[in-house]
């Protein structure tokens, strides 16, 4: 692995220090290393980051991308990634980290497991949104590796969601809004609205709805094969549908097609690192001192 991106969004002390561990940690190993623009634009009166170059794009000759933050830095850095191929590897200087797992205090004997090879890649599902307005607005990036989400939008009022399944209805839902979430979403927003925990390696998607109307109206799970097509009705003249952390809003009524993308993510797990063992950690799980 020589040639590396870095993505971050926000400059606090503790990601300034993280910041710095990596790139001594790169130097050492003679990487080419390149720094989001917008994220050097932060970072440039900070720490000498003199001979390193910046991008605003990636291709393909990238071996890496290292992601600086939270969950939600790694899903936008993965936004640069799309088809490419390039595994992600995230470090958390965030809060909770179901994505970015890796502890800052752990970054020595991260980057030797690394370069030794000590490492395996976790592929994940992404979904993708296509609506029949004649501007999609999250295209191009119209990928998502936790969820897609339509909401209501300037009211208080709950949305008309009707939702079919490969051609068949499966139900109109008065809520909130609705999240199709991936496995990887599986312990984000959906979670927290009653969703079910699934392991990344499951083929499934998560249909979960947000504060319906309807009490016996609950999260179901379905093949990730499924076609699902959602259309809805409101107060207001547009609702929001929400691709991760892009936002765009549509008219009432406009249909949208979400469906498994053609593509996969590859997030890196070094060691013993493991799905089980970070919801293990992150839940709580056996925390309860009658265990």
């Amino acid at each position: 692995m020589k040639k590396i991106a870095i993505y971050g969004q926000y400059l606090q002390e503790d990601s300034l220090e993280t910041f710095s561990s990596v790139l001594g940690e790169l130097k050492q190993r003679d990487c080419d290393v390149h720094i989001v623009s917008s994220y050097m634009d932060l970072v440039k009166n900070q720490v000498n980051i003199n001979g390193y170059d910046v991008f605003n794009h990636l291709d393909s000759s990238y071996d890496l991308m290292i992601s600086i933050g939270g969950d939600g830095t790694i899903l936008r850095a993965v936004s640069y990634v799309g088809k490419l191929n390039i595994p992600v590897m995230g470090i958390n200087t965030g809060r909770l980290g179901f994505l970015a797992t890796l502890q800052p205090e752990e970054l020595k004997s991260a980057f030797k497991s690394l370069f030794d090879g000590d490492y395996h890649l976790s592929k994940r599902t992404l979904i993708t949104a296509v609506s029949n307005h004649p501007e999609n607005h999250v295209a191009p990036h119209n990928f998502a590796l936790n969820e897609i989400t339509v909401s209501r939008m300037n009211t208080t009022s709950m949305i008309q969601i009707e939702t079919h399944l490969n051609g068949e209805l499966l139900t109109s839902y008065w809520a909130d809004g609705l999240i199709i979430s991936t496995p990887t979403g599986s312990t984000g927003y959906s979670l927290s609205c009653g969703g079910p925990v699934i392991s990344p390696q499951t083929d499934a998607l998560v249909i979960t709805p947000i504060a319906p109307h309807n009490l016996n109206a609950r999260p179901l799970v379905i093949p990730d094969h499924t076609t699902i097509k959602i259309k809805v009705k409101g107060r207001e003249n547009e609702f929001l549908a929400s691709l991760d952390n892009r936002i765009a809003s549509y008219p009432d009524e406009t249909e949208i097609v979400i469906k498994k993308a053609d593509f996969t993510i590859d997030l890196i797990q070094l060691g013993t690192a493991s799905f089980i063992k970070t919801i293990r950690h992150k839940l709580l799980w056996g925390e309860d001192k009658r265990n």
